[in-house]
């Protein structure tokens, strides 16, 4: 397309107004090439990279073809993890907000039964959600699908890496047959042609550049002895002092290990895997997303959905297998924009893995070894927020309103120095300025938010 503005696209005008109102100015390459295919009810088998703007491209599709006053519900999106859930959610309200009555519900588990069920009694138009969830309310008889007009499958490559195959089937199976189906995926493994063949009509199949323009982001190796990667990472972190770190490890443990070792060496450290408990992968993700901790290590399942707009670097602590999940993991930093860094450590067993990587990338590796790092003596990453836990949230009708207004009630503080606040069912989070967070946990303690006392601490 010679011109990429919305406007050029035939879409109902209150949904153009709305996504002119969100200063969308021109389409990114993704929704450029896949809207009018989406727009003409064709189905979509598409690979794009996290934050290419897939999420805002299949919700116009959904959303211009709507019908408001049908009280069915006439779109399903599956995603692997509640944490994608709740952000492809966001997304197409923030959409849908020049709609008028259009009802979107999230169906996630490790959330409670009964506020699902209440809000069953009447049909959504839309719902998100994830397999297991999905499936456990089909069974129940509480969601209906069989007036689906779109069914969209986001993260499909990871959805079949946790093991979503058969449950993905299962949920189609209770669907009408004629309808639309997109399918996106950030990586294109065997399955997802598997999957396609057997739920799509003859899709139009896009696939987005995967790999990222050199100037954008700064990729480096390094080569290291064995036993010598968590010492290279504190070089690493010493030598190029990012804010904001994702260090991929390919396993759990490795994870949890690491964040204990930086954690010992005066790092602000939190382990991302998938034995979290929900309430403690929430709060690892508050906590890293809202600038209170300068150092995420996770798995790639474990990130898989991360909304982190702003991320310094990307370290490999390990070489992946698959070459283009490495081009994936790199590609979650240098966005909007700004410059990323991407740096991977390997050792001489893992040379294969980094021929791989530059065939894939179609060009030499940059290596430099780590005694080119300049490392610092008492050098210290501090976050530059911290977190405070309030034990209220949304049932007890806490809104960000009110906690903002407690802490500035006195004029101590100013919304400037508030970051964050995310609000949960029964707790919220709040990020306040690090020099700050003494005199706005003891605002808090000692006053009241809504006229109420509620119990505040600092995460450490």
């Amino acid at each position: 397309m010679t011109n990429s503005a919305f406007s050029t696209l035939a879409i109902k005008p209150e949904l153009l107004s709305s996504i002119q109102s969100l200063d969308y100015e021109v389409m990114t390459p993704i929704q450029a090439q896949s809207l009018p295919v989406l727009l003409a009810g064709q189905d979509l088998i598409a690979q794009a990279k996290t934050g290419s703007g897939k999420t805002a491209a299949f919700a116009i599709g959904l959303l211009n073809k709507l019908e408001v006053l049908n009280y069915q519900t006439q779109a399903l999106v599956l995603c692997p993890t509640r944490e994608l859930a709740d952000q492809v959610s966001n997304e197409i309200r923030r959409l849908a907000r020049t709609i008028p009555n259009t009802k979107i519900l999230t169906l996630c588990g490790g959330k409670p039964m009964g506020p699902q069920l209440a809000s069953l009694q009447r049909d959504p138009h839309i719902v998100v959600g994830t397999p297991g969830r999905i499936l456990k309310h089909l069974g129940k008889g509480t969601l209906k699908l069989d007036s689906l007009k779109t069914l969209v499958l986001d993260e499909a490559d990871r959805m079949l890496d946790m093991g979503f195959h058969e449950d993905i089937m299962q949920i189609i199976d209770s669907m009408p047959r004629q309808r639309q189906t997109l399918l996106f995926s950030a990586t294109y493994p065997a399955g997802i042609k598997k999957i396609s063949d057997a739920v799509q009509t003859d899709p139009v199949d896009i696939r987005v550049e995967a790999s990222h323009h050199s100037t954008q982001i700064k990729q480096v190796f390094y080569e290291i002895e064995k036993g010598e990667r968590t010492n290279t990472l504190i070089a690493l972190l010493e030598h190029y002092a990012p804010e904001s770190t994702l260090v991929f490890c390919n396993t759990k443990q490795q994870c949890q290990e690491l964040a204990a070792e930086l954690r010992q060496q005066d790092f602000h450290a939190l382990a991302l895997h998938g034995d979290l408990e929900q309430f403690d992968r929430d709060q690892v993700l508050v906590q890293f997303s809202n600038n209170s901790s300068s150092i995420l290590i996770a798995t790639d399942v474990a990130a898989r959905g991360l909304d982190i707009k702003e991320l310094a670097a990307v370290i490999n602590f390990e070489l992946t297998r698959d070459p283009e999940v490495h081009i994936h993991r790199i590609g979650r930093t240098g966005r909007a924009g700004s410059e990323g860094l991407a740096i991977s450590l390997f050792t001489a067993s893992e040379t294969q893995r980094l021929k791989a990587i530059e065939e894939y990338q179609g060009s030499p590796a940059s290596i430099e070894k780590p005694s080119s790092l300049k490392t610092r003596e008492n050098f210290k990453l501090y976050p530059p927020m911290v977190t405070l836990f309030v034990n209220g949230g949304r049932k007890d009708k806490v809104r960000a309103g009110d906690l903002l207004g407690a802490l500035t009630a006195n004029s101590v503080l100013s919304g400037e120095q508030i970051g964050k606040i995310t609000i949960f069912d029964k707790i919220s989070y709040i990020a306040v300025e690090q020099k700050l967070a003494k005199q706005a946990l003891d605002i808090l303690s000692e006053g009241k938010i809504k006229g109420r006392k509620f119990r505040v601490r600092r995460l450490r």
